[in-house]
């Protein structure tokens, strides 16, 4: 019998999906990413949430905006970063409110 993985994913996918599980694991990464569940944010704003240089802010969005977990636009003189669909905004609240909920609930 097949599992849902192989019938689900490709060898491709999972590798694809992997490598954005590892660009989320960067806890400065996530909080960047977290940071725009809110709405679009400047560099200027990210910096400040999440307390880096503003250097290695714009080497995390870079890797970020390639790995499809933030988009750029540009508004007049700024550049916002925001999440690019509905995707990553449903599977970051969902993994917050697991990291969130109480302990209790998870035993059986």
């Amino acid at each position: 019998m097949r599992s849902y993985v192989d019938v689900c994913m490709t060898p491709d996918e999972g590798a694809q999906l992997a490598d954005l599980f590892r660009l989320l694991g960067e806890p400065n990464r996530l909080r960047l990413v977290v940071g725009c569940l809110e709405g679009p944010r400047t560099v200027g704003e990210l910096t400040e949430e999440v307390g880096v240089s503003q250097s290695l802010v714009s080497q995390h969005l870079r890797l970020l905006r390639a790995g499809r977990l933030l988009k750029q636009s540009r508004q007049g003189r700024n550049v916002l970063y925001e999440l690019p669909d509905c995707h990553i905004r449903t599977m970051l609240t969902n993994m917050i409110e697991h990291v969130l909920e109480p302990d209790h609930v998870h035993e059986e």
